[in-house]
C-alpha cells in the first residue's frame, strides 16, 4: 500500500506540449508511470511522446478515466489549471510550477479544501511511490520501495534524504514534496494522517524549513496522534532574520518561525532531530532503533 498514487494511477500532464511538460512526461513514462495523455488548450488532436493531447481536462477524463494530473503550465495560468482539474473531478492534482502568485492561490486553496481532491504544491517536485508511479521531476533511480514515508517542503532536501535512506537500506513507501510557497494545497498534518493510516509505512522522515508555523503544528499533531518513529530536519538555521530565502515561504519575521523554535517543538513531540542535512538518514535510523 502507499498514499496518494500507485501503479494503477492514470496520469495526464497539463501543459504537455510545452518544453518542460513534454520532457518530464517522457521521464515519467520511462519510470513506468501510467501516463495516458495531456492537455493544452488549442492543441487538441496533437500527440506528445505517443500520447494524445486534448483541449480540456474534461475531455481527457472522459476519454481515459485519468485520476491524477501534473501541471506544468506558466505561473499566470496555474491557478486556472488547478481549478479546471478540480472541476473535472481529478482526485490527485500535482502542481509543479514555481512562481504562482500567492493571491491566485487563496481562492484555489479554499475550493480544494472543500472538495474530495488533493492538491500537492505548487512549487513542488511532485510525488513518487517507488517502483510504481512517479508524478513530477524527481530523479527516480535514487528511490527504493520500502517502509519510510517521506515529506518535505524542499525538493533538493527530499532527494538528499531519499538517497541517504536508500543507501542505508531504508526504502520508501511514498515521497511527497509539499512545495515551498506560503500557500500550498497539502500540509504536513494532512500527510501525517495518511502515513499513520498506511499499513506499509513504518516510519516517517520530515524535512521542514524556517518560516511559518507548519512544523510546530506538525509537532503538536505527532505528539497526540502518531505512534510511528519520526525524524526531522529543518533547513535555514543560519539564515539571517528578515531575509527571504530561495523559497517564498521561508522567511523569519518577528522572531517567529526560527529553526531552533521548530527543533524544540519537534523534540518535545518525541521526534528524532537531524542536526545537519548529512544526518537525515541516520537520524531516522536512530528513531527506528529507539522503538525496538
Amino acid at each position: 500500500m502507499s498514499i496518494l498514487i500507485n501503479k494503477d494511477t492514470k496520469v495526464i500532464c497539463q501543459g504537455i506540449t510545452g518544453r518542460v511538460g513534454g520532457f518530464h512526461t517522457k521521464g515519467c513514462l520511462e519510470y513506468g508511470t501510467k501516463m495516458v495523455g495531456g492537455v493544452t488548450p488549442g492543441k487538441g488532436g496533437a500527440e506528445v511522446e505517443g500520447l494524445p493531447v486534448w483541449d480540456t481536462v474534461e475531455e481527457a477524463v472522459a476519454a481515459t478515466g485519468c485520476d491524477a494530473t501534473m501541471i506544468f503550465v506558466p505561473p499566470a495560468g496555474t491557478a486556472d489549471a488547478i481549478l479546471e482539474a478540480l472541476d473535472a473531478g481529478i482526485k490527485v492534482i500535482i502542481a509543479i510550477t514555481e512562481g504562482v502568485p500567492v493571491l491566485d492561490m487563496v481562492p484555489v486553496y479554499e475550493k480544494v479544501r472543500a472538495s474530495n481532491s488533493v492538491l500537492i504544491g505548487p512549487n513542488c517536485p511532485g510525488v513518487i511511490t517507488p517502483e510504481e508511479c512517479k508524478i513530477g521531476i524527481m530523479p527516480g533511480y535514487i528511490h527504493k520501495k520500502g517502509p519510510v514515508g517521506v515529506m518535505s517542503r524542499s525538493g533538493t532536501l527530499t532527494y538528499e534524504a531519499v538517497w541517504q535512506l536508500t543507501s542505508l537500506g531504508l526504502g520508501q513507501s511514498t515521497c511527497v514534496g509539499l512545495g515551498g510557497d506560503p500557500i500550498v494545497g497539502t500540509s504536513f498534518i494532512d500527510l501525517l494522517k495518511m502515513f499513520q493510516a498506511d499499513g506499509e509505512t513504518e516510519a516517517i522522515m520530515m524535512m521542514g524549513e524556517i518560516g511559518g508555523t507548519a512544523e510546530e503544528e506538525a509537532a503538536e499533531f505527532i505528539k497526540a496522534n502518531v505512534d510511528k518513529p519520526v525524524a526531522a530536519f529543518i533547513a535555514g538555521r543560519t539564515a539571517p532574520p528578515g531575509k527571504r530565502m530561495g523559497h517564498a515561504g521561508a522567511i523569519i519575521s518577528g522572531g517567529k518561525g526560527t529553526a531552533d523554535e521548530k527543533f524544540a517543538a519537534l523534540r518535545a513531540a518525541g521526534v528524532e532531530i537531524a542536526e545537519s542535512p548529512a544526518d537525515m538518514g541516520t537520524a531516522l535510523k536512530r528513531a527506528i532503533d529507539k522503538r525496538k
